[in-house]
């Protein structure tokens, strides 16, 4: 277990790695990653340095905003409304 990388998720359809990193859990999404790539961070005795070694300006990353995620959710159980900052729950 990393202290700084807190989860990871890999979609090899689409060779996107999700990285969730520090206590507030800030996730980035990398594009084009190998799943070589993946397996190795998967398996790495510290991921941290793996991560700084092989993932790290190597790779297209966007911070996932975590109310854009919130909001999607919200939407997908309720079709047809609109959240609103009231209406959105928190996590």
């Amino acid at each position: 277990m990393s202290a700084v990388i807190r989860h990871i998720h890999y979609k090899p359809e689409s060779r996107e790695l999700s990285i969730w990193f520090g206590p507030e859990g800030r996730r980035y999404s990398y594009f084009d990653v190998p799943e070589a790539i993946f397996a190795g961070l998967r398996n790495a005795e510290s991921r941290g340095r793996f991560f700084n070694q092989a993932i790290r300006d190597r790779f297209a990353c966007v911070l996932v905003d975590p109310s854009a995620v919130r909001n999607r959710r919200w939407r997908a159980l309720h079709p047809g409304s609109l959240p609103t900052s009231s209406t959105v729950p928190e996590q």
